[in-house]
């Protein structure tokens, strides 16, 4: 039997698993934290000021062609990692399991998939747009992101926490690369960390997507 056959039968076997846990032990009633700090210290509270931490404004590119904006982010609830195309490590899981939530959510216009280059000298247009067609990437759900280096790195380790408290205290001279994906909600506030490697994380995160399309 052809290896890409089987490829295709293990991962549609994996779509279904994570989905069907996700759906089978999914709390009645399921509540989402605010983070606003880089420790991940949890707030309850049932509204948070407006003040509190968010995803700052910000201007890249998507593998499209086209700019990409806090404003895309608005009024949706994204996924966001970050990634590099030649990554051999932990990127090819990263990117196996965000085209798990891309098929899961993919007629969804509620939600949004971004993942950012921490490469982007390297990770141009064309060669993001290459990325995706071989990863079957679907821009309609999922955009890959480039352009500055700065403002990627200032957004994964200042805004996003990607790297939790190691983040806050390194610049774009040291090496981004995490895991982790970091789930925010229509205004732009975090409201979880997942760790891009895990089927057990990938089952939460599908619910807590859930949770907040219910608010």
């Amino acid at each position: 039997m052809p290896t890409t056959f089987l490829h295709r039968i293990n991962y549609s076997l994996l779509v279904v698993f994570i989905v069907l846990l996700a759906a089978c032990e999914q709390p009645k009633e399921r509540k989402l934290p605010y983070y606003n700090t880089s420790d991940f210290t949890p707030h309850f509270d049932k509204e948070v000021p407006d003040n509190f931490h968010r995803i700052r404004p910000f201007n890249l590119i998507a593998h499209t062609g086209e700019a990409f904006t806090e404003k895309n982010m608005d009024g949706k609830i994204c996924v966001a990692n970050f990634f590099f195309t030649t990554c051999p490590g932990i990127c090819p899981r990263m990117t196996i399991n965000m085209k798990v939530l891309q098929d899961t959510f993919l007629i969804d216009k509620n939600i949004q998939l971004i993942s950012h280059s921490v490469t982007p000298d390297k990770d141009s247009v064309a060669r993001l747009q290459a990325f995706a067609k071989s990863k079957k990437v679907d821009a309609r759900k999922w955009l890959l992101l480039t352009g500055s280096k700065e403002e990627i790195y200032n957004l994964g380790r200042k805004f996003y926490f990607v790297e939790e408290d190691l983040g806050e205290k390194r610049d774009a001279d040291i090496f981004l690369h995490t895991e982790n994906f970091v789930l925010t909600d229509k205004k732009r506030r975090i409201r979880g960390i997942y760790n891009g490697l895990s089927l057990p994380a990938m089952q939460n995160l599908i619910a807590d997507i859930r949770a907040l399309e219910k608010e």
